[in-house]
């Protein structure tokens, strides 16, 4: 029989349980505030349901009643700079934010409620009813709470997306050299979701001060813990990441308070994340005003077990028993509490005059209808100073440069010149350069600044998106290829490409996604695609995508300086292209949404970007066709130089579009139906487009260049276009 040796976890894991004497050492002052936040919270949770049985609440009203313990005990105690954030039933978490920051966690329970916390309540109301005065303005609403003075990053819908963005914000305080932690809360179902375990992994590994608070309260909707996991003591978790992870009754709040300042301890001196797991229970279901035992998951016994446990009555039952309330405080403590929030109802509802007995949302405090579409991007003012300068029309001295010679040697510039720029994706302080040689000798000028990061595009996709919403630093993100991006889908468009929409239109998110088109490399099908088409029909990005070294480093600049996410595309056929530069110029920014006519011409107007143009061109010397050939450089349809393009389609009336990669994910299919529809009357025939194939580009030489466009399948798009003039 083999010899065996039992092994120890690397970290500690600790059930922590409050006795008779921690109570009695606990600080009055702060066993007041959790009274007090923890009736606030309850009255605020029941109005919320109250409103939701009058079908005044739009869309889910996720009750934390119940679990208010484990919010307020971690919450109490933090300063305004640490952070929190949270997931869709988030509405507790936010309110111990803001309360503790607008009270500093110093109540008079004989006068509650003070002109800030009865704001706090009455905006945080408002914005979940999706009216104009909330603290998005009425587009978060229930699932998407945010006010970042206050350190509440913002409650998130989707089942642990929020936890790579909390871990960016981590790593932001950190390197900003203060002593502050995040916070980020989550239940039981997020502890098996990629991006949560990517996320251990990476906080881990970078000691990153941030703590995994996953508020176990039993059930996702109805599947119970014990049915979706080996381990249900969830905690144990953070022991396979090396993480110090702690087990508490999340039904009371002064254990929770003990075990987040062990947590806080480790974490604010430099030792790394922590994950505690709090036991609570929603008294409520999923969504709604009726228990899950109305549901048939759970029994009325178990549901009334755990309403023995109430925190609120725990924490007013110990501050009785020390003499420090009477059961006439507490009362007086929850009618104060239940009057504030009848007093924010009144603010926002009134009496249907159309329906007896209903009431309706007061119609003054709508948003405006115009205010749709506003912040979905910025609005470029950040570039109004910016020197600019388009290689087309530049006379000066020219050097000759690599491709990718210019790509590493902007982002050196840059780097020099803005220590907040911050280079992260897989291999990137490697291989001199990363694997293409795009971030050559930045590791040693900037070591601190350019983190390799494990295979793991959901946590260092949202770890960026954390810093970009952070606004100390400014990430630029590497996916090594495009096809990537599904892997992080939820952090690149769910997360990244909504937010500042999402939270009201004001916070910007300054990020750039770097990645490379790889056709013709043999890579395969899940290596080679080009994402122009699926970001240009996701909100929140800008594109851009340089044919020229000379373009690069003006449209990079450009895509450093914005405050919104820019993806920014390049090619591998391009990296080892010679160009010519401008002579020591690294600093100039390429016009704001300005195309580049690479040929005048007037037969047909040749719409391309990327390695195409070049294609593009050869394609119609070829020909002979006098096409009139323009580089897009900026994609997206709030950048896209509609005018250039008007001006050539008024002039050809005829257009063919060119891109490399397959049909089902084109970029030219979205623009086809868009210059149409302002160009219809221009044109002499219908839009003709230049694709790859219905296929992914496989391993095969012969397969893959089937499945892809180059310069011949140009030529016979210009020919298609050659026919339909001669029909006209």
């Amino acid at each position: 029989m083999p010899k065996q040796r039992r092994l120890d976890p690397a970290q500690p894991w600790i059930q922590v349980t409050t006795t008779a004497a921690d109570w009695k050492a606990a600080d009055p002052q702060l066993l007041a505030a959790m009274l007090a936040e923890l009736h606030l919270i309850r009255a605020f949770e029941e109005t919320v349901l109250e409103l939701a049985g009058e079908s005044l609440v739009h869309g889910p009203a996720h009750s934390s009643i119940g679990q208010e313990g484990g919010a307020v005990g971690s919450i109490v105690g933090l300063r305004s700079t640490d952070a929190i954030n949270g997931s869709h039933r988030g509405h507790h978490q936010f309110l111990a934010k803001a309360l503790t920051h607008v009270t500093g966690s110093s109540f008079d329970l004989a006068d509650l409620v003070t002109e800030p916390v009865q704001t706090v309540l009455q905006k945080t109301l408002a914005e979940i009813l999706g009216l104009a005065q909330g603290y998005c303005a009425g587009r978060g609403g229930s699932m998407h709470l945010q006010w970042f003075e206050a350190g509440a990053l913002g409650t998130n819908a989707i089942v642990g997306g929020g936890v790579p963005l909390g871990a960016g914000n981590a790593w932001a305080q950190k390197h900003a050299k203060t002593t502050d932690v995040t916070i980020s809360y989550f239940g039981d179902g997020a502890v098996n979701i990629g991006s949560v375990l990517e996320t251990m992994n990476l906080a881990s590994a970078w000691k990153l001060p941030f703590a995994f608070f996953i508020e176990n309260n039993g059930y996702a909707v109805s599947t119970s813990v014990a049915e979706s996991t080996g381990e249900p003591r969830l905690s144990a978790r953070g022991l396979g990441f090396g993480i110090p992870s702690f087990r508490v009754d999340g039904m009371d709040p002064l254990a929770v308070h003990l075990v987040t300042q062990m947590a806080e301890q480790i974490m604010r001196s430099g030792g790394g994340p922590t994950v505690i797991e709090a036991e609570v229970y929603r008294f409520f279901h999923q969504n709604g005003p009726y228990p899950g035992s109305a549901f048939g998951y759970r029994s009325k016994d178990e549901e009334a077990t755990w309403r023995a446990r109430d925190p609120l009555e725990r924490v007013a039952k110990e501050m009785i028993a020390l003499g420090q309330i009477d059961s006439a405080g507490v009362a007086s403590v929850r009618a104060q509490a239940q009057a504030a929030m009848k007093k924010a109802v009144a603010e926002l509802v009134e009496a249907d005059p159309e329906a007896q007995g209903k009431r309706r949302i007061r119609p003054e405090l709508w948003p405006d209808t115009d205010f749709v579409n506003v912040g979905v991007r910025g609005d470029t003012s950040e570039l109004a100073d910016a020197r600019t300068l388009d290689p087309l029309d530049y006379t000066g001295e020219l050097v000759t440069s690599k491709f990718v010679d210019a790509v590493s040697g902007v982002m050196r510039r840059r780097m020099e010149q803005d220590d907040r720029i911050v280079v992260l994706g897989e291999d990137v302080h490697k291989l001199a350069g990363g694997t293409n040689g795009a971030t050559k000798n930045l590791k040693k000028e900037f070591d601190d600044r350019v983190l390799g990061t494990p295979i793991s595009e959901n946590a260092f996709a949202g770890l960026g998106g954390g810093m970009a919403l952070d606004g100390r630093y400014r990430p630029v993100v590497e996916f090594m290829y495009p096809d990537f991006m599904w892997v992080a889908a939820d952090q690149v468009f769910n997360q990244i490409g909504k937010a500042r929409h999402m939270f009201g239109g004001v916070n910007p998110v300054p990020l750039v996604l770097r990645t490379k088109i790889a056709m013709g490399s043999g890579y395969g099908s899940q290596h080679l695609m080009d994402p122009a088409g699926i970001f240009a029909t996701s909100p929140g990005w800008r594109i851009v995508a340089p044919s020229t070294a000379a373009d690069y480093i003006g449209l990079m600049n450009a895509a450093l300086a914005l405050q919104d996410p820019v993806l920014v595309i390049e090619h591998v056929d391009l990296y080892s292209q010679l160009d010519e530069i401008p002579a020591g110029d690294l600093d100039y920014q390429l016009p704001f949404g300005k195309a580049g006519v690479r040929r005048e011409g007037n037969d047909v107007t040749v719409i391309s970007y990327l390695s195409m143009v070049r294609h593009s061109l050869e394609a119609v010397e070829l020909t002979g066709i006098d096409a009139e050939v323009i580089d897009l450089r900026w994609l997206d349809r709030a950048s896209i130089d509609w005018e250039t393009l008007g001006q050539s389609i008024r002039k050809t009336n005829a257009v063919l579009i060119v891109e490399q990669g397959a049909q089902g994910t084109s970029y030219g299919g979205w623009l086809a139906d868009e210059l149409q529809r302002r160009f219809f009357d221009y044109l002499d025939q219908p839009i003709e487009r230049v694709t790859g194939g219905e296929a992914s580009p496989s391993i095969s030489r012969v397969l893959e260049r089937a499945a892809i466009a180059r310069t011949e399948e140009v030529v016979e798009g210009l020919e298609r276009v050659r026919r339909g003039m001669g029909a006209n």
